[in-house]
């Protein structure tokens, strides 16, 4: 009797302890879904984005959050709206995950922004840069840790404005971020140096495999300086094109995102030196004991130095475990309000994420590019910075562009 007594003593403790203290209270992971492009052209900036949060990861699940650890599925956009809308649903509905990030299409950011307006799912997004993720299509559970076209074309503009050129020919992929980066390039120029004009416009589909005939075209009309608007598919494609046809040398030419590492380095000796290129990370500058320590990390890990989308892929991570830590609940309007305002640690130094639009503050960095001897491969060279502040737009703009 004696026994089964003790039995029956242990097993109802246990039951009520399990009662009090449910396992999947204590050990279930905040998961987080990644919808990205993983195939084709655009992959190596996804990839990229996505080993700069697995090695964030790798030390945020040392310590933990909330008493558990952060998981993340990924899924293949394939750089298509539909598909990618389709993987976010999925995630959200089938996997119940807390979070979902990506994206380098700027159309499917902006399909899965409005998605989750009504989920109401925080969804981070670290690559694709048009203005309207937060600017006019903004809303309370969509946040930036990229910079987007806004900033870039406010650095391109200056930097432009600075130069004696008054005639421009604008070039780029025909989709929301080619008009999103051309439109807030020229707008921003425009309102700095009023004289100068605009001569002409080319526009090709995404992915594009000859461009050369544009080129032609445009180097016939003989514009003083030619602003090209391609995203990930096409970056390769023009800088290869810009290389075999010496263009550099016969027009001055700016590319966001032309000085980045994550585009130069696959290229080669195949990638065009003189080209002006606006970017928010560079493995080599600024050279801080945090850059340098998280580009050894990296190079471990993964056997080559960070892009852009490693830096925003580490920082998405940063952000999104220290709102958890803030809001001490896995509760999502805790989490939101812990976002906003929260600053993190980075390889460039301190990042806030602007409370008023949900866009991560970055600073850009202006430079050209050229081979140097120290690297067996092309670098942005001669580089200014512009702080974040300097190139966002005010918290006013983005309301009266929210019409508010």
């Amino acid at each position: 009797m004696r026994k089964v007594s003790w039995v029956v003593i242990v097993f109802f403790c246990s039951f009520t302890l399990l009662l009090i203290y449910p396992p999947s209270s204590v050990a279930k992971p905040i998961k987080v879904g990644i919808i990205d492009c993983y195939s084709g052209p655009a992959a190596v900036y996804g990839k990229d984005a996505l080993n700069g949060f697995k090695l964030a990861l790798k030390d945020i699940n040392k310590k933990g959050v909330l008493g558990t650890k952060i998981e993340y599925s990924t899924r293949d956009t394939k750089f298509k709206v539909d598909i990618g809308l389709s993987m976010a649903k999925e995630l959200v509905m089938r996997e119940n995950v807390d979070i979902l990030v990506g994206t380098i299409n700027s159309a499917v950011a902006l399909a899965v922004s409005n998605y989750v307006k009504g989920e109401k799912v925080p969804f981070f997004v670290w690559i694709s840069k048009t203005e309207k993720i937060t600017g006019e299509k903004g809303h309370r559970y969509v946040f930036s840790t990229g910079e987007n076209t806004a900033m870039a074309g406010k650095a391109g503009g200056v930097a432009l404005s600075r130069k004696p050129y008054i005639k421009y020919w604008i070039a780029g992929d025909d989709y929301e971020y080619g008009h999103a980066i051309g439109d807030a390039a020229w707008r921003n120029l425009k309102q700095l140096k009023p004289e100068v004009r605009m001569i002409g416009k080319s526009w090709w589909k995404v992915g594009e495999p000859d461009v050369i005939p544009y080129i032609t075209s445009i180097l016939g009309a003989k514009p003083d300086a030619v602003i090209f608007c391609t995203g990930g598919r096409s970056m390769t494609n023009i800088l290869k094109a810009i290389k075999a046809t010496g263009m550099a040398e016969k027009v001055p030419i700016w590319v966001h995102t032309a000085t980045d590492h994550a585009v130069l380095k696959p290229l080669g000796p195949g990638a065009p030196e003189g080209v002006m290129g606006t970017m928010d990370y560079h493995f080599y500058y600024p050279d801080t004991q945090a850059n340098r320590s998280f580009v050894q990390a990296f190079e471990a890990a993964y056997g080559s130095p960070p892009g852009f989308p490693a830096f925003h892929g580490y920082i998405t991570a940063k952000f999104i475990a220290g709102a958890y830590k803030k809001a001490g609940s896995r509760n999502t309007e805790n989490f939101i309000d812990a976002v906003e305002g929260l600053t993190v640690d980075s390889p460039g130094g301190r990042i806030e994420m602007r409370a008023c639009d949900h866009q991560a503050v970055l600073p850009m960095y202006l430079g050209v590019t050229k081979k140097l001897s120290k690297y067996d491969f092309i670098i942005s060279t001669g580089i200014e910075t512009l702080s974040g502040n300097d190139v966002l737009p005010t918290c006013e703009e983005i309301m009266k562009a929210r019409g508010k």
